[in-house]
């Protein structure tokens, strides 16, 4: 039996171009769930989840109702949490044993408020806006806004995730038989204040690097971080493009990959296989199994020889 963290990337509640709604992500869960029944019923399993698309909605729902302020991000994240936690437990729980207990944990993560990257914003949240109303908002509400394509937009900052708090109740649960969920979105981002007490804080953390910290503090056998694409690819899109079968962390480190797809996932990957020893996979979410089984996906490992490539 081995000990398994899975990343679940954004397509496992939403397709590209789908509505965002309930029935929607039920049904990409429901999906997400074949995958992962197989390898729960044997390993020790922890689930990570995204929920850019879900905190985006609460906010413009929120947005929509002028009587109250719209919620801070801690908040929508904990939300959040729940709402997908629920779906996975259920629909997971309709192809498992009725005895496999599960359990959604409402994680907070620490990140140290003088992390440079409150220094440079760069996650894009909420709804668009024209640049003077943009402009108008950021003014009466201390928000930091920047151009995304056309519109514009409120950006919050992306710190580094320092500590996991409920990562002694999630070891717990695991060595009673849960299949736990856990750190979706990255976690409820948190941090001390000067007085020491833990209080909320406005930003996204990072949900693949989470997904890293929390397998290395378990001690995890292996980190999949599940996504759209079967491998990681060198020259995608191009004539040229080859899947990568294996490579040590460091070999990774001559390549460049997108920030905004590939790249996170990577250095989680990289992170993951360095701190621990153990392997990190990417993959897409119907080849898990496959994966597990090393025909199929990118394999990341100290141990993994020379850079390989799939045929």
């Amino acid at each position: 039996m081995r000990r398994i963290v899975v990343a679940l990337g954004g397509n496992a509640l939403l397709r590209r171009g789908e509505a965002l709604t309930a029935d929607n992500q039920r049904r990409n869960v429901r999906i997400a769930a074949e995958a992962l029944a197989p390898i729960a019923a044997d390993n020790e399993l922890t689930i990570t989840h995204g929920n850019g698309p879900q905190v985006g909605l609460l906010a413009l729902q929120g947005n929509a109702y002028q009587e109250v302020e719209t919620y801070p991000l801690d908040v929508l994240g904990a939300e959040t949490e729940g709402m997908i936690g629920y779906m996975i437990e259920q629909e997971l729980g309709n192809l498992l044993p009725f005895e496999k207990p599960f359990a959604t944990m409402l994680t907070m993560v620490e990140v140290d408020p003088n992390d440079p990257a409150f220094q440079n914003p760069t996650k894009f949240i909420g709804p668009v806006y024209d640049e003077p109303t943009a402009r108008r908002l950021a003014a009466e509400k201390g928000w930091a806004i920047k151009q995304d394509g056309a519109k514009w937009r409120r950006v919050v900052a992306s710190p580094t995730p320092k500590r996991i708090f409920e990562i002694r109740p999630v070891r717990w649960l695991l060595e009673k038989g849960t299949i736990v969920i856990a750190a979706g979105g990255g976690g409820i981002p948190t941090a001390y204040a000067g007085d020491r007490r833990l209080h909320g804080i406005e930003c996204v953390i990072d949900k693949d690097l989470c997904s890293a910290l929390l397998a290395r503090e378990l001690g995890a056998d292996v980190l999949v971080l599940a996504t759209d694409a079967d491998a990681v690819y060198l020259d995608w899109g191009k004539p040229a493009q080859r899947a990568i079968r294996s490579a040590t962390p460091d070999a990774m480190d001559q390549f460049g990959f997108p920030a905004g797809s590939m790249g996170p996932k990577v250095a989680a990957a990289q992170q993951f296989a360095r701190a621990t020893g153990e392997q990190a996979i990417i993959c897409d979410l119907t080849g898990l199994t496959a994966a597990l089984e090393g025909r199929r996906g990118t394999r990341i490992a100290n141990g993994a020889g020379p850079l390989a490539f799939h045929s």
